[in-house]
């Protein structure tokens, strides 16, 4: 594959991971960053790599969520300034700490989550009260996020669906705080690693900010418990993946 295909390709990959990412609140990092380890991108490469393209595709996601009304400007506020908190430290910590320990534990969490959204698209599930400590789930969600994992999305998306939140503002809030969080962990990678694969960077953002207003428009109009059945399967099948590619390896 010579440079321009590369290219290509990964305009491609960020294209549709921007596409899923944008409409249901996550799935940006997990998807590139399955594709690039899967060519042999070593992970600190792969996760430095991502979050400096997600910095440009966040924030094109955030003001089209923003155009189209679909934030929530104090829940933005609550998980943003948490977030870029503990992406900086995870940035910094849990990149060299042997992250196959803990995900497990954090995927099987997700599976729980994601059995309470189907039964809430279902009808079956009518939350009691909404998420009280929104800034301790930004806080880990930011520090998972920064380990290559693509952990903001999954996390605080599905805690917050799972919950009670309305599917509209929910996601498109939680892809705008993502920006700050994700130039916060971007920054800390480059003070400490430099910029390396950049038509890898360039074509991911490309696709990505393609895909964001296209996204947010989708989730604007379609309606909530088809939004909500796309999520909880999405979670699961993440969940059921990476636990099952665990047992697997260990």
């Amino acid at each position: 594959m010579d440079l321009g295909d590369q290219f290509l390709f990964f305009v491609m990959v960020g294209l549709a991971a921007q596409l899923i990412d944008g409409a249901l609140g996550m799935a940006f990092g997990l998807v590139s960053s399955s594709v690039l380890l899967s060519m042999g991108v070593p992970p600190a490469a792969v996760s430095a790599s991502v979050h400096t393209a997600e910095v440009f595709t966040t924030g094109a996601s955030g003001v089209s969520h923003l155009v189209m009304r679909n934030v929530d400007r104090r829940l933005f506020l609550r998980l943003a300034v948490p977030g870029v908190v503990g992406g900086v430290i995870g940035a910094y910590v849990l990149t060299r700490l042997p992250g196959d320990v803990v995900r497990p534990f954090i995927y099987a969490y997700l599976l729980v989550l994601s059995a309470l959204i189907l039964l809430r698209a279902a009808g079956r599930l009518v939350p009691r009260r909404e998420v009280q400590r929104v800034p301790v789930l930004g806080f880990f969600a930011g520090l998972l996020d920064a380990t290559g994992g693509g952990g903001w999305g999954p996390v605080a998306t599905s805690t917050l669906l799972a919950r009670g939140g309305a599917a509209r503002t929910t996601i498109g809030t939680v892809n705008a705080a993502e920006f700050l969080v994700t130039l916060a962990i971007s920054v800390t990678f480059f003070l400490t690693m430099g910029l390396q694969h950049l038509e890898v960077i360039l074509g991911l953002l490309v696709g990505g900010m393609i895909a964001a207003p296209l996204a947010a428009l989708f989730v604007r109009h379609v309606r909530e418990r088809w939004v909500l059945l796309a999520v909880g399967l999405l979670v699961m099948a993440i969940s059921l993946y990476q636990i099952g590619r665990s047992v697997l390896l260990g």
